[in-house]
């Protein structure tokens, strides 16, 4: 289906989401190393962001390269905690395509991911 860079510094959810996005026939590449997301992302249709995990900037990472003019025609969506609102505030206002609370990663990623990929407006 679709090549996903998956930026996901838990090990844990990123092979949850690994398995879930390679089961539905998605050719996946899981990185938790921003430098990795931002070198691969570029050649995906859909770029994966964990702004759950405290660890990655994934509002100022979209930001930069979408400044950079690096994202090409790469389609985003970006996971957060369901409590932090703040992040789900700045990942819609640096233009994520679609942010969803980490428990609806977990149930619907790989139709999120579908129906990025097939360039369908998918709402939050």
């Amino acid at each position: 289906m679709a090549r996903v860079v998956a930026l996901v510094p838990d090990l844990l959810f990123g092979s949850k989401i690994h398995a879930s996005l390679t089961a539905a026939g998605h050719d996946v590449v899981l990185t938790g190393i921003e430098a990795d997301a931002r070198a691969q992302a570029p050649s995906a249709a859909v770029f994966v962001v964990d702004l759950a995990s405290g660890t990655v900037e994934g509002s100022q990472l979209l930001e930069s390269m979408r400044a950079g003019g690096e994202l090409g025609g790469t389609r985003t969506l970006a996971f957060y905690s369901h409590v932090d609102v703040e992040v789900r505030e700045r990942a819609i206002a640096v233009g994520f395509d679609l942010v969803v609370p980490r428990s609806r990663m977990n149930r619907e990623g790989a139709d999120l991911v579908t129906r990025l990929a097939g360039g369908h407006s998918a709402a939050g």
